[in-house]
């Protein structure tokens, strides 16, 4: 069986950590640089990633992800919060570090440049948010993916209380809005779940070929 597919079978959702093992300073750097590359919309990254290690803030913050013990259980968890409003300003900062690492002037990328602004600051609001809120998720999968392949669990968590996650981080005051939990570390060996065969959709169901 193909690696990668193998991983993808191994993984699952990890309802119960192993509190006693952590993962490597050399492996989290490795999952760090997986999300820092992930694909995004024009390659923007409106997105900031939060590393909570700190024993007590975890404690705080586990009554708004529900009481799930996987807040406090695993080696470490990461936010993904997304910019709120992004628009001139994170466009002006991106094309600043498009020009000093590929050495190019930015008058010569002031046409892509006004058009990303063109297009991006078109949107409502609150469709910028769903926009910038929607690209966490794919450096989640990038994110998933990476731990997979060093056999490390990840838990992604959409059950939590944003606002409340946002006042105990200072997330607001930041100017950005929490969209994911991802917990990380090793599976207990008395997570039952982990035994659960996979269920998907079989590829007759899932897939429509035209």
């Amino acid at each position: 069986m193909n690696s990668f597919i193998e991983n993808q079978n191994w993984r699952y959702a990890t309802k119960k950590f192993d509190a006693s093992k952590k993962i490597a300073e050399q492996d989290l750097n490795i999952l760090k640089e997986a999300i820092r590359l992930s694909s995004s919309s024009y390659g923007l990254q409106p997105y900031k990633i939060i590393i909570v290690e700190n024993p007590e803030l975890r404690a705080q913050l586990q009554p708004a992800a529900w009481g799930q013990s996987q807040i406090t259980d695993a080696s470490h968890i990461i936010i993904f919060a997304h910019e709120v409003n992004f628009g001139a300003e994170g466009i002006d900062s991106y094309f600043k570090n498009v020009s000093e690492t590929r050495k190019a002037s930015l008058e010569s990328m002031k046409g892509y440049m006004d058009f990303m602004k063109t297009t991006i600051t078109a949107l409502s609001e609150e469709e910028r948010n769903i926009w910038s809120a929607k690209q966490t998720y794919l450096a989640l999968g990038n994110l998933l993916n990476a731990a997979a392949d060093l056999r490390i669990d990840v838990t992604p968590m959409e059950g939590f209380v944003p606002a409340q996650v946002n006042e105990l981080l200072g997330l607001n005051k930041l100017g950005l809005h929490a969209t994911l939990i991802a917990t990380m570390g090793y599976r207990h060996d008395e997570d039952a779940t982990q035994h659960f065969k996979k269920v998907r959709k079989s590829n007759e169901e899932l897939f429509i070929t035209l």
